[in-house]
């Protein structure tokens, strides 16, 4: 399985940014594929993801609203799409993959709860 992030970057408060995840060695019928973001200081979120065991999609309460995740079969690959975003947003964001669900208490989960996970694309807030 692999996971290739990328579309990471430095943008100002207000900008948009968009990152694609390029996924190989699993199906998105059987795997759930969601983004989560690691703090400086190392905390995590889980902001996005989209269930297989549901074929919904579901955010984290910090980025509905702002945050659309998307989903290219055809390509096996998954894109965030990040607008009116903030310096809070400033984090490492990586795509994650696990053999069907991907709620925690009907949130997106966390990192350390993924199967699989990708190497990760920085992205930074400025204000």
């Amino acid at each position: 399985v692999q996971l290739v992030e990328s579309g990471g970057g430095l943008v100002q408060t207000g900008g948009s940014l968009r990152l694609s995840c390029a996924a190989s060695g699993i199906s998105f019928d059987e795997y759930a594929i969601g983004w989560f973001r690691q703090f400086p200081g190392n905390d995590s979120e889980g902001i996005s993801c989209r269930s297989a065991s549901t074929s919904g999609t579901y955010y984290a309460d910090s980025v509905k609203g702002r945050f659309t995740m998307s989903t290219d079969f055809a390509q096996n690959t998954v894109y965030l799409q990040m607008n009116d975003l903030k310096p809070e947003d400033t984090a490492i964001y990586y795509c994650a993959a696990n053999y069907f669900y991907c709620l925690d208490d009907d949130s997106p989960m966390g990192g350390d709860e993924y199967e699989y996970r990708g190497q990760g694309t920085k992205v930074t807030v400025s204000s």
